[in-house]
């Protein structure tokens, strides 16, 4: 059968570490980028006798994420003890949450920018295509990092008791673009609410893909297949077109498919097995005896005040305060930076969605050029709204701006109005330059005709020969005035 004739059923399980300045159970850094297994302690490395100590800051973070995406809170939360035997877990187990988490319920809104550009959009009204069903959110404390060689396997335990929340998603998606979308849209509510940094490249973020295959008709879920190893949401979206397939292909051959735990290897672009039948049961979960449980109604009513304004909140309100049209407005909400900036250089500007424009267009071309980020911008916000200005006052023209653009990059300390006359352009004086477009039209009277017959693209022409003359001007003129003025005199 072709893989359209199954019913595919998709959850995922994101580990998403939560920004914090130390760990979960004990108080050293956490964070990206510091020398191997220099941030490590008796407590984090499991040493007898060490004991943890929780993080506040850690569990009300994962509280306000669970306000964020409508889930409720117990009024009592638990620690348990999950067991293994892995290197990167020296205490041979990890303490997380089973019975009794932070966060149950809820759904994550599928926003419509979050889906691959060459997916298809299911009908749909507003920013939020649809929504999808979280099991619950529980915290943990985050392995060590492994990095495996092909005769040895190195470890850093710096990453070891980083603060992480783990969101379980319901069985409630069924195509890898959703998957795609669910990933992009939980990332940037994470980033808004400033929870976590949610940069897969750091690990800072990360998926387990469960999927199954039933054929079209059946109640019961097939055998659930889980993959592991997803750092990237290209990565999880290939992984699925590759594992939906191979399961309708095995299934048609009549192979019975068994739950179990598979790796993706996204260089040879297919999974392998690594265990199967694995249940909660299997780690022997139980109290953590260390820690005792956490009443969170006080630490809920503390967080409620902080709910940010969400994505698709935003992208409302982008096209009602600023006139923005829906795609800009998108553009921007899902670059939460590009935004803010935006909006800072807005509020100065008589022209928002001349600022949008070129904030999305000219101003990413130009950090894209020079390698650069928003935040490393050296044009303030301000000075993007001046530039604006200036085009709006007819002394530069947009082509004319780009150049300003140039020294204003350069030069963080010059004004837009200085850049635009040390290049220049200066708004020009109307009696000189009306004399120069009526000799301009006396000289050119062929084209005059023509234009006045009907050939209206001419008068670009006649600009041309403007321009060209202009050079005897104090100023350079903006070639839109000059067509303006050109179009009058001509009655066009």
């Amino acid at each position: 059968m072709p893989v359209s004739d199954y019913l595919v059923t998709i959850g995922l399980e994101v580990h998403c570490q939560i920004k914090t300045a130390t760990k979960m159970f004990c108080s050293c850094k956490a964070g990206f980028g510091y020398e191997p297994n220099t941030n490590v302690c008796p407590t984090c490395l499991g040493m007898p006798g060490a004991l943890p100590v929780l993080n506040e800051y850690a569990i009300e973070r994962t509280i306000l994420a669970g306000l964020m995406l409508g889930c409720s809170t117990p009024p009592v939360s638990r620690w348990d003890r999950k067991n293994y035997f892995y290197a990167d877990m020296p205490k041979n187990y990890q303490t997380s949450q089973l019975d009794l988490p932070l966060c149950i319920g809820g759904e994550v809104p599928l926003f419509a920018w979050a889906y691959p550009a060459d997916a298809a959009l299911p009908p749909h009204e507003g920013a939020v295509v649809r929504r999808v069903k979280l099991d619950h959110i529980h915290l943990e404390e985050d392995a060590a990092k492994l990095t495996h060689y092909a005769g040895y396997s190195l470890v850093d335990y710096n990453r070891g008791g980083t603060p992480l929340m783990e969101i379980v998603s319901a069985p409630d998606m069924s195509t890898p673009d959703e998957c795609y979308a669910y990933l992009k849209s939980l990332q940037q509510l994470m980033i808004c609410a400033g929870i976590s940094d949610a940069d897969m490249e750091k690990g800072q973020m990360r998926c387990d893909v469960n999927v199954s295959l039933r054929p079209k008709g059946q109640r019961e879920l097939g055998a659930k297949i889980e993959m592991k190893n997803i750092n990237s949401m290209s990565a999880a979206r290939r992984s699925l077109i590759y594992e939906i397939r191979r399961q309708a292909e095995e299934l048609d051959r009549g192979i019975a498919q068994v739950q179990s735990t598979r790796r993706w290897d996204d260089a040879l672009g297919e999974s392998i097995v690594m265990r199967t039948k694995e249940n909660a049961h299997d780690y022997r979960y139980h109290c953590c005896p260390d820690l005792i449980p956490v009443r969170t109604a006080p630490l809920v009513a503390k967080v409620a005040a902080e709910k940010p304004e969400l994505p698709d909140a935003r992208y409302e309100r982008l096209q009602q305060q600023y006139g923005l049209p829906a795609a800009d407005a998108a553009t921007l909400v899902g670059e939460l930076p590009l935004c803010a900036y935006f909006e800072r250089a807005a509020a100065s500007s008589k022209a928002p969605r001349k600022v949008a424009n070129w904030v999305i267009n000219n101003l990413t071309a130009a950090l894209a050029d020079k390698g650069q980020s928003i935040a490393d911008c050296p044009v303030a916000p301000e000075k993007l709204a001046d530039l604006v200005g200036i085009i709006e006052e007819g002394i530069v023209s947009n082509n004319q701006a780009k150049e300003v653009l140039e020294l204003l990059w350069s030069d963080a300390a010059i004004s837009a109005t200085d850049a635009a006359a040390k290049l220049g352009y200066k708004k020009a004086d109307s009696g000189a330059l009306e004399s120069l477009v009526d000799k301009v039209l006396a000289e050119n009277g062929d084209l005059v005709a023509l234009v006045k017959g009907g050939n209206a693209k001419l008068i670009n022409a006649l600009t041309g020969q403007v321009m060209k003359q202009s050079r005897s001007l104090p100023a350079k003129p903006n070639p839109k005035l000059v067509t303006e003025l050109l179009s009058a005199k001509l009655g066009l």
